[in-house]
């Protein structure tokens, strides 16, 4: 069975028609690589950045990213060729397809089935490709929950700020930045949070997109962080620059990670028969309970998939 929950801190963008790049990306530490048909290619340039992406796929070592391919959106002409070469081409080494400017669930049950009837005359597993909708339009966002829940294949919903800049008419040039003249509070709370919560109802990631100032990580972090905080599970990257600062968003403190842990341990220690069969217990200063327990699972699967290691572990009191 396919985990639709996997690793997404970072996600970095390649564009399918510069093949160096497709070549470097196999060497990026990302969680994720997706290779764009879309924005990141002239209409000229996407037939051969088919073939480029086909080939990429098929050769190489990925390791343990994701591979997705970003095609064009259903209000084109290019998708059904994107999906269809690509995935005869390199089904058996795709993980994803991501589709751009969602606007309904009939558009997700379109590509899922294409995808179907791909696969089956492939010979590929049904069902196995997963499906990543970006939200980039207001009627995206008010159809964000029918869109989370339209297909089993969806994985992640994906918030794309610069065109949803554009489809409100925000007043900004600077993507992922607040607007001139919103001097109080965040701009694109709403936003997130509107995608957070159908993402989380449905069991599905939530990611943030990209920050344009490629040079200003320090800028990337901010945003980063502000998704971060809300409980995004990652970002998007397009230079090798923003990768460390994604990756170090996305993941617990150190500190936070080791205090999760020891709160499940200590709550797994206390709730037994050796440890009193207690509802609630205080480690350290700190009372402890099942609330606790499940807030520290969250922290401690990021941490998990992150691979950290426990700095600082509770041992249960001597009898």
């Amino acid at each position: 069975m396919v985990d639709r929950l996997r690793p997404r801190r970072s996600c970095l963008a390649v564009p399918g028609s510069n093949p160096r790049f497709l070549e470097k990306a196999k060497t990026q530490p990302v969680d994720q690589v997706f290779l764009d048909l879309e924005d990141a290619c002239a209409p000229l340039a996407k037939p051969g950045a088919r073939k480029n992406i086909v080939a990429a796929l098929n050769e190489g070592d990925w390791g343990d990213r994701i591979r997705a391919v970003r095609v064009n959106d259903w209000t084109t002409e290019w998708t059904y060729r994107d999906v269809i070469e690509v995935v005869e081409g390199a089904g058996a080494n795709l993980d994803c397809i991501m589709l751009p400017k969602v606007q309904t669930p009939e558009q997700v049950h379109a590509l899922d089935l294409l995808l179907t009837q791909i696969e089956k005359t492939m010979g590929y597993e049904v069902g196995r490709i997963g499906i990543e909708a970006q939200i980039e339009n207001a009627i995206g966002l008010i159809n964000v929950d029918a869109i989370a829940k339209a297909s089993p294949r969806i994985e992640t919903i994906i918030f794309g700020p610069a065109d949803f800049m554009a489809s409100i008419n925000m007043r900004s040039l600077v993507v992922g930045e607040q607007p001139p003249g919103y001097d109080v509070g965040d701009a694109y709370h709403y936003i997130l949070m509107r995608i957070l919560m159908a993402a989380r109802a449905y069991d599905k990631q939530a990611i943030d997109g990209p920050y344009l100032q490629i040079r200003d990580v320090e800028g990337f972090r901010r945003v980063a962080g502000r998704a971060a905080a809300l409980g995004f599970d990652g970002k998007w990257v397009l230079n090798p620059g923003q990768v460390e600062a994604c990756n170090e968003m996305f993941s617990p403190r150190q500190e936070d990670y080791d205090h999760a842990e020891n709160i499940l341990d200590a709550y797994a220690y206390f709730t037994s028969e050796a440890g009193g069969k207690k509802g609630s217990a205080m480690l350290g200063d700190e009372m402890i309970d099942e609330a606790s327990r499940k807030m520290a699972l969250v922290v401690a699967g990021k941490g998990r998939a992150a691979a950290m290691s426990r700095a600082d572990r509770w041992t249960a009191p001597e009898e």
